[in-house]
């Protein structure tokens, strides 16, 4: 990636200009992606692919791009001797005014440096992908680790989890009754869906902490910023269309998001019926 970026004749720099006007991430001029073409074919599902299969690989697929995003921010700057992002500079996880806290051992919410709550987050999200309780898969082991910033890929491939017909000899007799569920057919427990909700949730939470703390230093430094847009609108789509993320999470990204849906980048979110007048 270069490492400087060139402006037309005039122009001024996200750094001049912040303080003048909103957020650099949230005007139109640096909403651009690296990629053309309609994201809804990446998130669609493929018909002959159960949802909770789809929703499975989605779920990996997005934190594989989310985690090429935040090896940006660990990379070691050569002035500190530090990563981007560390306890100096980012001593809370926070975005936009909302700061996000963890739970200690006695489940007690606490604030801790951005990239303690994001290494914890990682670790979290690769344990639940690789439980098997949770994630029924085949033997082929679990690469998060891709070379490529979108796979584009349209169904699931050879390290995404596969899920497993359920067992009629060790289902658990909730699965063998009449009641339904997200992932059921393909053999996902009954909780598997607020499971990943509560994935995606923590990798929104990553999402705002990167645009609101670093999109300057380092993303737009390496002129990588329309990579890192392009994986979050990938990221919103799929979350948007399968329910998988909700108004409240996605409120510090709010205009942005706002932004590409009124370019024709992101469909416009659904909105419930209003109930009919007494």
């Amino acid at each position: 990636m270069s490492a400087s970026m060139s402006f037309d004749a005039g122009a001024e720099s996200p750094a001049q200009s912040g303080n003048r006007r909103p957020p650099f991430f949230f005007r139109e001029e640096y909403s651009n992606l690296i990629v053309k073409g309609n994201f809804m074919t990446l998130a669609a599902k493929p018909k002959l692919v159960e949802e909770g299969e789809w929703l499975a690989h989605q779920v990996v697929e997005q934190y594989r791009l989310l985690e090429q995003m935040i090896e940006v921010i660990k990379v070691i700057d050569d002035r500190t001797g530090k990563p981007i992002c560390n306890p100096d500079v980012c001593p809370t996880m926070s975005a936009s005014g909302h700061t996000y806290t963890w739970l200690d051992n006695n489940k007690k919410p606490i604030k801790i440096p951005a990239i303690q709550y994001i290494n914890l987050v990682q670790k979290w999200i690769v344990g639940k992908i690789n439980d098997p309780s949770i994630f029924p898969t085949d033997t082929t082991p679990l690469n998060l680790n891709p070379s490529t910033y979108a796979s584009g890929s349209a169904t699931p491939g050879n390290s995404t989890p596969q899920a497993l017909p359920p067992s009629s000899l060790n289902a658990p007799l909730s699965q063998l009754s009449g009641r339904e569920w997200l992932g059921k057919s393909s053999g996902f427990p009954e909780t598997f869906e607020g499971d990943i909700k509560s994935i995606y949730r923590q990798m929104m939470r990553c999402y705002a902490h990167i645009y609101h703390g670093h999109w300057l230093e380092p993303f737009w430094n390496v002129n990588a910023y329309k990579e890192l847009n392009t994986c979050f609108i990938h990221f919103i789509n799929v979350g948007r269309l399968y329910g998988l993320i909700g108004d409240k999470e996605i409120e510090p990204m709010q205009p942005l998001i706002e932004l590409w849906t009124e370019k024709g980048l992101l469909p416009a979110p659904v909105k419930a019926d209003a109930p009919a007048a007494a």
